[in-house]
């Protein structure tokens, strides 16, 4: 890499499990005018932006457009979309600033998950010939992964329900955002052996990152969050063929990002079911030296399309505080990690 590129700036809203009569560039606005605010850049002063959104959940096409009213699109700026989890666009912007096109760029994502039936509106991802047909749900895709894992002896109910409660512990202490903050009652089966505190909740919420390069990245953050490696891979389609209970593309991502070269100290994983902590916590080689999820993760808030960015902005900000050196975020997408994306990020040493 010939530039270097850091993440200066992170915010986020409270993410709520309804957002009624709030429109996705009302929920976005406030997000925008912290993150910039934290920089004292202004929307002109941004050389390049990207969002992540679905039209499946806002239930109608080009629905991004529409969410740009909250940036400003005029004067005409350099904008792109991706249709995924906001980590892919940061993945994007991250791409341009190394190619010297621009030296900033914003980077947003948002999802609103409660208008509609969101187990069922997740089912239009899969195999549109022979998964998608079949209609299955986010929640039975993961139980069937979460018992392969049980089956293969690698966990069991009580180790995920405690998963679960150090997660939504840690969000209560740190994470002021999150929806689901504190230990709850682990509750019924959703779908065995999946109960309810297993499973993520469905909220709307929307997030948003600065990235900056070089001297510019220096001026804007007293401690940026430099990106050392960045890297997604995607397993194959059809679940058949799979391993359920090992994730080789996020091996592979955090190999070529470089994760497994030096420890890191702190990681944020797109894990929204606790059987998938345990398969990434495998698939990335942390152990217990490691603070995983700090934030609660998306145990303790899952704006889906946003969470993924969620991730890397939570990481960034343990390194601007200077509670991290070296941090990993992972974000992921599609059926029992079908799609991954790893980053490392560090802070200057002295």
């Amino acid at each position: 890499m010939t530039r270097e590129v850091a993440i200066v700036a992170f915010a986020q809203t409270d993410h709520r499990r309804r957002t009624d009569g709030l429109s996705e560039a009302e929920m976005l606005l406030p997000v925008l005018h912290d993150v910039l605010d934290s920089t004292g850049l202004r929307t002109g002063d941004i050389g390049f932006t990207c969002s992540g959104s679905s039209d499946y959940l806002a239930g109608r096409a080009f629905s991004f457009t529409m969410a740009l009213d909250g940036v400003g699109a005029w004067p005409p700026i350099a904008e792109s979309h991706v249709e995924t989890d906001g980590a892919w666009a940061l993945y994007e912007a991250w791409v341009t600033l190394l190619t010297g096109e621009a030296d900033t760029a914003l980077v947003y994502a948002y999802g609103t998950s409660s208008p509609g039936p969101l187990r069922d509106v997740l089912s239009r991802q899969l195999d549109p010939y022979y998964l998608a047909p079949l209609w299955p749900d986010s929640v039975s895709l993961a139980a069937l992964q979460a018992q392969s894992l049980i089956d293969a002896g690698e966990t069991d109910e009580a180790a995920l329900a405690a998963l679960a409660d150090r997660n939504r512990a840690a969000a209560a202490a740190h994470n002021p955002h999150a929806q689901l903050p504190g230990p709850r009652p682990h509750g019924e089966y959703v779908v065995r052996p999946l109960r309810t505190g297993d499973c993520p909740p469905i909220g709307d919420g929307a997030a948003a990152v600065i990235l900056a390069a070089g001297d510019t990245a220096r001026d804007l953050c007293e401690r940026p969050a430099w990106i050392r490696g960045i890297d997604h891979r995607i397993e194959p389609h059809a679940l058949g063929v799979r391993d359920l209970t090992d994730s080789p593309s996020t091996r592979l991502a955090a190999r070529h990002a470089g994760a497994f070269e030096r420890p890191v100290d702190t990681a944020e994983l797109h894990a929204p079911f606790t059987s998938q902590e345990v398969i990434l916590r495998k698939a990335l080689r942390l152990d217990d030296t490691v603070d995983v999820n700090p934030s609660g993760g998306p145990l303790a808030a899952n704006p889906v399309m946003a969470a993924g960015l969620v991730r890397l902005g939570e990481a960034a900000a343990r390194i601007h505080r200077g509670t991290s050196g070296r941090a990993l975020a992972h974000a992921t997408s599609g059926p029992c990690l079908q799609q991954n994306l790893v980053a490392v990020l560090e802070g200057d040493t002295t």
